[in-house]
């Protein structure tokens, strides 16, 4: 198969794994590729995520490796064996790489925790209030591109719905809920679809009351995606330049420390849809 040219967060991810296995074996890359018969730069490609690796040949390593911890490994295989075409890829080369790679990220997801400070979660938006955010993004957005935003935002929220029924835990500050994006009917609505979508069994939604005081973090959004075992958890955060992506164990420590300050400080799902209601009242 010939190497990618543009290869996905996820395709990344997998090479990297692979490199964090290597290095903790205290392994060279001409070492690998010795195991595999290849050239050394060819190692340096799969690590990177530039080329495929078959699940045969990712046992091979992984048993050389010493790597014996078989939830893991048979997680990598998934990943190395993935041919589908996920629906995100109908936007490939319409929007950047990186909205979809989110998409992506919730998709194979087990549970999705959220931290939200400006905007509302972009899993529980209505068309209006994510149209609103887009147009608001200067220089201004061209109306197709604006459209094409919202569109793969809706078709995100399907991870919350049917077979997918993904668990999801948002934290909210309150400066969010009473941001009136689109104006007070746009917001109106959006709160009151939010209501709505935490009745669900599978969505938790927390408030956090801006008479908390301090809070951790910069203000930013962000993701915090479950994988199928917890080294394969991953966050996304929403930064001036684009989604980034992290998932060094430190990096994965920090945003789960920060999820459970969260989680102590703020309301419960039911006194935050009782406050959440009262914001809708006051619009």
């Amino acid at each position: 198969m010939p190497p990618r040219t543009m290869p996905t967060e996820r395709q990344k991810r997998l090479g990297a794994e692979l490199r964090k296995m290597r290095t903790a074996a205290g392994a060279s890359t001409d070492y690998a590729a010795r195991l595999l018969g290849i050239d050394r730069t060819k190692i340096s490609n799969i690590e990177s995520g530039v080329r495929v690796i078959a699940p045969d040949r990712l046992r091979t390593l992984a048993c050389n490796y010493a790597c014996t911890d078989e939830e893991y490994l048979s997680a990598l295989e998934v990943m190395a064996t993935e041919r589908h075409r996920g629906w995100w890829e109908d936007f490939r080369g319409t929007l950047p790489p990186g909205l979809l790679d989110i998409a992506e990220l919730e998709w194979h997801a087990t549970r999705v925790r959220t931290s939200q400070v400006t905007h509302l979660p972009g899993l529980l938006q209505t068309e209006e209030y994510a149209r609103s955010i887009f147009g608001a993004v200067l220089p201004p957005m061209p109306r197709l591109e604006v459209e094409l935003r919202v569109a793969h935002r809706m078709q995100r929220q399907q991870v919350l719905e049917g077979d997918k029924s993904l668990d999801y835990l948002g934290y909210v500050h309150e400066a969010a809920l009473r941001m009136q994006f689109g104006g007070r009917k746009v917001t109106r609505d959006q709160l009151n679809h939010l209501l709505l979508m935490s009745e669900r069994e599978n969505v938790a939604l927390h408030v956090l009351p801006v008479e908390t005081g301090a809070f951790p973090g910069a203000g930013h959004a962000m993701l915090y995606a479950e994988g199928p075992v917890p080294q394969l958890d991953a966050v996304q955060l929403d930064l001036a330049g684009g989604p980034s992506f992290l998932h060094a164990d430190s990096q994965l420590a920090r945003y789960r420390v920060h999820l459970d300050w969260m989680e102590h400080a703020a309301l419960d799902p039911v006194r935050s849809r009782d406050f959440i209601r009262t914001v809708t009242h006051d619009l």
